[in-house]
């Protein structure tokens, strides 16, 4: 059985199966099973979204680790953001990454596409100039391994009204 072994700190954000838990203290947990989990820095506020490329990951954040009900708005959110996005854009790459991502999406491997939407966001903050706003990469999940991952303290992270 594959395990996923997460050390989280004091304060640190964690949506799992869209139920949001704050740490209160340091800990150490182990998910051992599947579920729609995000945590620290990978989750986006939804203030945060303001970019178009920012609001792609937050629709597609919202599809993965949303309530049930929220799931659907999301993705529904995210092919029209995607679609705009395309429109606009002069870069065949982001396109072709945008175009995985929905694909992915939609065949319910959210985490995929966000690893991809995070792409398309870093190369959009290059392009315009914005500070970075999330970390480099996400975590792989590959199979059949157990890793331990550390986390930074979530400094006012928040999913906003729920």
């Amino acid at each position: 059985m594959s395990t996923l072994v997460l050390e989280l700190r004091q304060g640190d954000l964690m949506v799992v199966n869209g139920a949001p838990i704050r740490f209160r203290n340091r800990t150490r947990i182990e998910l051992a099973a599947k579920a729609r989990f995000l945590f620290g820095k990978q989750i986006m506020p939804p203030e945060a979204a303001t970019t178009p490329a920012r609001r792609i990951y937050f629709a597609l954040q919202t599809a993965y680790i949303g309530s049930e009900e929220e799931r659907d708005g999301g993705m529904q959110a995210a092919r029209a953001l995607i679609a705009d996005f395309q429109t606009a854009t002069t870069s065949a790459l982001a396109r072709e990454m945008l175009r995985q991502a929905l694909a992915c999406a939609e065949a319910d491997d959210c985490y995929q596409a966000l690893k991809l939407a995070r792409r398309v966001m870093r190369h959009e903050e290059e392009v315009l100039g914005l500070p970075t706003l999330v970390p480099t990469r996400l975590p792989s999940r590959a199979e059949g391994e157990s890793r331990t991952l550390t986390l930074g303290s979530a400094q006012g992270s928040a999913l906003g009204p729920r």
